[in-house]
């Protein structure tokens, strides 16, 4: 992360202009450069999360990150403490003999304390989304404590300015370390040590690794008068020793700086995140959680740093045996809604692969390591190594296992940023190399039938069975080869595999299907039992394979999506985002929102628990990604656009009479805004950015006027109802409205159903 210049700090600072002055609750109001009308704000704002009760643990506490540094607050462990988790995304170990669980694992840091005169009887927290702050104050039976604290964006360091009354001057910080040890119970050799003791001093506490490097927490405190400024980071080095070296002075130069322009920096960044998109439903609820997960995803990633590992940027204090990089389902459906909201900066997966698809090689059985194939076993590290001699198995033997779609359905995602983006460099640098090696692993094991269909030996359904021609394997396989085709055509390439990967298209063996319950887990493998995991019905989405639009898919997709929904009982938090999308894509909107609403609700479905901060509980284990994926699932109901067709609000309940989107993109390079009041689309605008074909379902009843964006007509024409074509440039924007109306194209927040608690503990 960047040193702030003078320079960049003295344009922070303009930004800024009239900002309060540094102290208690840090310039919260809005500047008066800024207190316009800003819709983004004021969603963002309505979206705050807020305490009025002490969070117990990580379920309940706020929580700040900028992609690396992580901070929650709870309550410690006696009543005069509060507490402040840290953890760090590049922080594990590197011991490689073991696989990456164990060997490879994330390993928690410690918290920093902050001890009261007296004991914490009430708090009154808002965790501000649009600048990414959490700020209020702290009651005690001796005094009271204002506050501001943020993970500052850009120099990854926690900012906690504190203004105490007399009765708390001599609250004071201190830093408890963790042991430095994998808290993965699962196949933990009995070898396996911790990390040596930390070397704690003054102000820092110094980590070694048995594997070399280390990480160091510093901390230290600056007075300004009556008020305080904690600043506190944590530093990794491996295999060198900079960690300490590199914390002290990420510490020190944090608080030679001044304070006022550090958060107007930190706050431009954030301001500019929110604004890129905009999404406003009735239901506030819904729409609350929405911004919540942007602020989240953001908070957790970004595009040159690590991928999501199960924990994200946040440490959980209990029980957590979830200490990775997991990739056959967790990380493919955090990611999507980066594409849709607009944030290519947030894009780790894409960039992981072009950073370490070297690392590939390792998760690939050693007989079939010939230098042109790739697999991907989890967990692995956000390097993508397995650790150990772990590999994705060798199907049709003892050793298979349920990861040999892994790299696949991971590389859909890169295809889904390329076609969002229409960024060729992805395609040529990233996707095709990688996936025609992914392809290669598949062709070892394919094998021509009496019937002369391809078919794949035995291997695993993820989490549910052993089959032959298993479903989740031939959709990713069949996705796969139809892909290189098409990117070889894109790119123009004289590419002698083309027939090779033609052929798998066409001879590999349809899906096996029962005629009632529709496609199978693999040859004579039902559905027999409750699934969470909807690996059998990848091919609905998100790849796509069969869409609602051709009346010959719907059956089948019907049949199979009913069987899998049938029984709900060992169903997670992403099996109904996944639900509501599939829907969604069905044309079932009040289905859709149901799934959503259940899972929002918080109901408790097989151990299973959104939490009070959105968070997501699975038995004592953190993961990250169900709730980060319902958020695509709202955006489906708003904005769909594969299969060449461009939809807007294909999804939306009749409960929904008013909507507002700004900025989504969808595939083809296009960015969206509409609006729907009064349960009809009073208009779609959309920006070409490649100048690839558009086919918008608009919605609008009656008759249109399309024009561009100085209000001259364009040419179009009809090939559908309420479907239409029309030719855009590179640059291009078309506006579609009823005819003869002129609607007010500025995003809104739309009017609420009814009222909504806030997310957090608001009483």
């Amino acid at each position: 992360m960047d040193s702030v210049s003078r320079r960049t700090v003295l344009r922070a600072a303009s930004v800024a202009a009239g900002a309060a002055a540094f102290g208690g609750l840090w310039a919260r109001a809005a500047p008066p450069a800024l207190a316009a009308a800003n819709p983004h704000r004021d969603v963002a704002a309505d979206a705050r999360m807020i305490w009025k009760r002490l969070p117990k643990n990580w379920r309940e506490g706020p929580f700040l990150a900028n992609g690396y540094l992580g901070a929650q607050v709870y309550a410690g462990q006696t009543p005069q403490v509060l507490k402040v988790m840290l953890s760090h995304t590049q922080v594990q170990d590197q011991r490689i003999q073991w696989e990456a669980g164990i060997g490879l694992s994330r390993l928690p840091i410690g918290y920093l304390t902050l001890t009261f005169a007296g004991a914490i009887t009430a708090v009154d927290w808002t965790l501000d989304l649009y600048n990414a702050e959490l700020g209020g104050t702290i009651t005690t039976t001796q005094g009271s404590i204002a506050f501001s604290a943020v993970v500052h964006n850009d120099l990854g360091v926690l900012l906690v300015s504190m203004t105490p009354s007399a009765g708390e001057a001599g609250a004071a910080w201190a830093f408890q370390p963790l042991e430095s040890a994998t808290t993965r119970t699962v196949r933990k050799p009995p070898e396996y040590v911790a990390n040596p003791a930390p070397e704690v001093a003054a102000g820092y506490c110094a980590q070694p690794m048995l594997a070399g490097g280390g990480y160091t927490t510093a901390w230290r405190e600056r007075a300004i008068g009556a008020r305080r400024l904690l600043a506190a980071t944590v530093a990794y080095s491996f295999p060198g020793t900079t960690h300490t070296a590199d914390a002290l002075a990420s510490v020190r130069n944090a608080l030679a700086m001044n304070p006022d322009f550090l958060l107007a920096r930190h706050r431009r960044w954030w301001n500019d995140y929110h604004r890129r998109s905009f999404v406003s439903v009735p239901d506030k609820q819904v729409q609350r959680f929405y911004w919540i997960q942007l602020y989240k995803i953001a908070a957790a990633t970004r595009a040159e740093g690590p991928v999501v590992s199960e924990w994200g940027p946040w440490f959980p204090e209990v029980g957590n045996s979830w200490t990775a990089v997991w990739w056959n389902l967790n990380v493919q459906v955090t990611y999507p809604i980066v594409n849709s909201s607009n944030h290519p900066e947030l894009d780790a997966v894409t960039e992981t692969f072009r950073r370490d698809h070297a690392n590939l090689e390792a998760s690939v059985p050693p007989a079939y390591r010939d230098g042109d194939t790739y697999a991907l076993s989890h967990p692995g590290d956000w390097r993508l190594r397995p650790g150990g001699t772990r590999s994705v198995g060798v199907p049709g033997t003892t050793s298979k296992t349920d990861q040999t779609g892994n790299l696949l359905w991971g590389l859909h995602n890169v295809w889904l940023a390329y076609r969002h983006h229409l960024d060729r460099r992805v395609l040529r640098d990233v996707l095709y190399p990688t996936l025609a090696k992914a392809l290669n692993f598949y062709r070892h094991f394919l094998v021509t039938g009496p019937d002369g269909a391809l078919h794949l030996p035995l291997t695993r359904s993820p989490e549910y069975a052993d089959a032959p021609d298993c479903t989740y394997d031939l959709s990713l396989i069949r996705w796969a080869a139809r892909t290189l085709v098409d990117t070889a055509r894109i790119l123009r390439l004289d590419e002698p595999r083309v027939p090779i990967w033609q052929e798998i298209g066409a001879k590999l063996v349809p899906y096996h299907e029962d005629p009632v319950n529709g496609v199978l887990i693999g040859d004579g493998v039902p559905l027999a039992a409750s699934h969470r995991h909807f690996s059998h019905l990848l091919w609905l989405y998100p790849l796509r394979e069969k869409v609602w639009d051709n009346p010959a898919d719907r059956d089948v997709m019907t049949r199979t999506f009913d069987h899998w929904a049938a029984d709900q009982s060992a169903w997670h938090g992403y099996s109904y985002a996944a639900a509501s999308s599939m829907k969604s894509v069905m044309d079932s909107p009040e289905e859709a929102l149901r799934y959503l609403k259940f899972f929002l609700d918080r109901n408790i479905v097989a151990d299973t628990e959104l939490t009070a901060n959105t968070m997501y509980r699975e038995g004592s284990n953190f993961a990250i990604e169900s709730p980060i994926t319902a958020a695509q699932s709202v955006v489906d109901m708003l904005m769909q656009g594969s299969g060449g067709v461009l939809k807007v609000f294909p999804s939306v309940s009749a409960t929904w009479r008013d909507a507002s989107i700004s900025g989504l993109r969808a595939e083809g390079a296009f960015l969206v805004d509409a609006s729907r009041r009064g349960g009809t689309t009073e208009f779609v605008r959309v920006r070409s950015e490649a100048g690839e074909p558009l086919v918008l379902q608009h919605g609008i009843t009656g008759d249109v006027d399309v024009r561009d964006e100085h209000g001259r007509h364009l040419p179009w024409r009809a090939t559908g109802p309420g479907r239409i074509s029309i030719g855009l440039r590179r640059g291009g924007t078309a506006v579609v409205t009823p005819r003869g109306k002129r609607p007010d194209f500025a995003p809104r927040d739309v009017p609420a159903l009814g009222p909504a608690p806030a997310w957090g503990l608001p009483s």
